[in-house]
């Protein structure tokens, strides 16, 4: 008998991986936690391979787990794009999209790309705002779906990614020795700049507040010159700048959370492009760690 892939049971294997663990995914995927080690057992036994094993309170993935992990993520992205052809090629309407001004660049342009390719008679219209205001543009209703920074802890709406904050100056300047620390920073409301501004304040370390700007492009145009040192998430730094450590001076910053959180009435429209948006955020969604030997761990 021929060995079949289940797209559910693939499914629920990567939510394991980038939710961090059986409890997250479960929520992910909305079963029970027991539902998903079922599932889990049901690919194992499929394959006749184990793909993830016991580390203290988490999991980690076997090396047939990881040699998976991609195919899985291949078969599932052709999988969901070819019945979204299939099923809804006539799927119309607009969808109206907030997202704060650092996400768009590094994130959006694959997205809306592949999004576009498969329900080309769907308008999505970007909107670029600060976070604290898309909160109220989906109170107010004036978008359907938004991309909202949150503190760890403080999340509402579905997380797509969790990421390292840093602390960022140019690569060939030295803004990060200045006495008073000058910054460059998003305007007043950004998660960003008020975790920057706590963590100097509890360390009481002098600081100003040198450049204020609503685009990511300004604050790098400022730290790339070597005029300012900004916060931002790990993974929107250009190789021009660098991440500062904390034994440089600089005090840890909380993890950013991206979630995804939707306005009052969501179209169909609206619903395939969150899909699109949870799984091109999940693609990079969590950090790789490797255990001792190089295996790949889930925390």
């Amino acid at each position: 008998m021929t060995v079949q892939l289940d797209p559910d049971l693939l499914r629920t294997f990567i939510a394991i991986v980038d939710a961090g663990g059986f409890t997250s995914a479960a929520q992910q995927v909305h079963r029970t936690q027991s539902a998903v080690s079922m599932q889990v057992r049901r690919l194992e036994t499929t394959l006749d391979r184990t793909l993830f094993q016991r580390v203290g309170r988490g999991v980690q993935l076997t090396p047939d787990g990881e040699a998976l992990l991609g195919y899985a993520r291949r078969l599932l992205k052709l999988h969901d794009e070819a019945l979204a052809v299939l099923t809804r090629p006539d799927l119309t309407g607009r969808v109206r999209l907030g997202t704060p001004d650092d996400y768009v660049e590094r994130f959006l342009p694959d997205i809306l790309v592949r999004f576009a390719r498969a329900f080309p008679r769907v308008q999505v219209e970007v909107h670029c705002e600060p976070s604290v205001h898309l909160r109220r543009c989906l109170a107010e209703d004036r978008l359907d779906l938004a991309l909202i920074t949150c503190a760890p802890g403080a999340e509402t709406g579905e997380v797509l990614r969790r990421e390292p904050t840093v602390w960022a100056t140019a690569e060939r300047h030295l803004a990060h020795e200045q006495d008073p620390l000058p910054l460059a920073l998003f305007q007043p409301g950004c998660p960003f700049r008020d975790w920057a501004l706590a963590g100097l304040g509890e360390t009481g370390r002098p600081y100003r507040v040198a450049y204020t700007s609503a685009s990511i492009t300004g604050l790098f145009a400022a730290v790339t010159a070597g005029l300012a040192v900004t916060v931002l998430g790990h993974s929107l730094l250009p190789e021009t700048v660098r991440a500062l450590r904390v034994d440089e001076g600089f005090p840890p910053l909380p993890p950013a959370s991206i979630t995804l959180q939707r306005g009052r009435s969501i179209s169909a429209a609206s619903e395939c492009l969150a899909g699109y948006l949870r799984e091109g955020f999940a693609l990079e969604a969590r950090p790789v760690l490797r255990d001792s030997v190089g295996r790949m761990a889930v925390a």
